[in-house]
């Protein structure tokens, strides 16, 4: 699949990074999104971003916005879906998709937290689906989590960790599918014991940011958990979660201290204030911050395992 033709459905902040990572890579790459306003923005924002980063320019020739879905899909080798996080809207998709692709056009959807099997169950040929969730901004975040379900062929799993370890991401094999998958599930577990530490009146949300960026926060590119707890010792690991473990939130469903956030309509940027509160320009600095921390992470080559 070295020139692989790929056709990107949806092009929001995920699909237009998608389709732009791909093309950059030199594959040809279609793109369509039912919102016209959001299609013909496409060039705009990815001319914005290469030039941001400094990236070949001629890229964005690659890159194809059309109206028509069946005309986007129907010739490609590969088929990502990036529409919204909605079951329904993504299966409905899903049978389009499948009607007017190739047979042998592998189906990916770009999920975050949606089983894959709840997404694919609907198709025909369940063997070529699987998702691939990549992160954002998915132009400068490496990891793409390939997620296979029961159904999903040995092909197409290892055709799909090919691609994209060839335009320089980071695949790995997410090899049961699950909620969440892998890195929302670890992040996700730590921000419901972030917010039990301020629900609970132990810190405030600044507090709780500022532990987690002046320690562990520091050294988790270069050392995960599970190394970090090798290099401590299993026995000194398991002599700490005897004792806190049993101290941190376990509650299963979503803390009312942040459903109450919600409820007040302090939904965080978009309103100006949420566990803190942010000013424009305060937002400003975060975004900015955050874009020049991972256009230098690219300079930096990704963490292999060591075994």
């Amino acid at each position: 699949m070295a020139k692989a033709r790929i056709a990107v459905v949806g092009a929001g902040l995920m699909g237009h990074g998608i389709a732009q990572a791909f093309a950059v890579a030199g594959h040809q790459v279609r793109i369509t999104d039912p919102v016209m306003s959001s299609l013909a923005s496409v060039p705009e924002r990815v001319l914005a971003n290469l030039r941001e980063l400094g990236d070949d320019e001629s890229a964005l020739d690659r890159v194809h916005p059309s109206p028509d879905l069946v005309a986007t899909v129907r010739d490609a080798d590969f088929i990502v879906e990036a529409v919204a996080e909605d079951l329904p809207i993504k299966r409905a998709v899903f049978d389009e998709i499948e009607r007017a692709a190739r047979p042998d056009a592998i189906l990916a959807t770009n999920t975050s937290v949606i089983p894959i099997t709840k997404i694919m169950g609907g198709l025909n040929d369940k063997s070529r689906a699987l998702g691939t969730h990549w992160w954002n901004p998915p132009y400068l975040v490496p990891l793409v989590e390939v997620v296979g379900t029961r159904w999903t062929s040995p092909a197409t799993i290892e055709r799909t960790l090919a691609l994209h370890a060839a335009i320089g991401k980071t695949p790995v094999h997410v090899k049961k599918d699950v909620p969440g998958f892998i890195g929302n599930r670890l992040q996700h577990a730590l921000w419901r014991e972030a917010i039990a530490l301020v629900e609970n009146g132990i810190c405030d949300a600044e507090t709780v940011d500022t532990v987690i960026k002046a320690s562990f926060g520091l050294r988790l590119a270069v050392l995960g958990p599970l190394e970090n707890a090798d290099l401590v010792g299993t026995d000194q690991t398991l002599a700490i979660h005897k004792t806190v473990l049993p101290a941190i939130d376990s509650r299963a469903g979503a803390s009312p201290y942040l459903e109450a956030l919600v409820a007040a309509g302090k939904l965080g940027f978009k309103s100006g204030e949420g566990f803190r509160q942010w000013s424009a320009d305060a937002q400003a600095v975060v975004r900015s911050r955050l874009l020049q921390h991972l256009k230098a992470a690219r300079s930096v080559p990704p963490p292999a395992g060591e075994g």
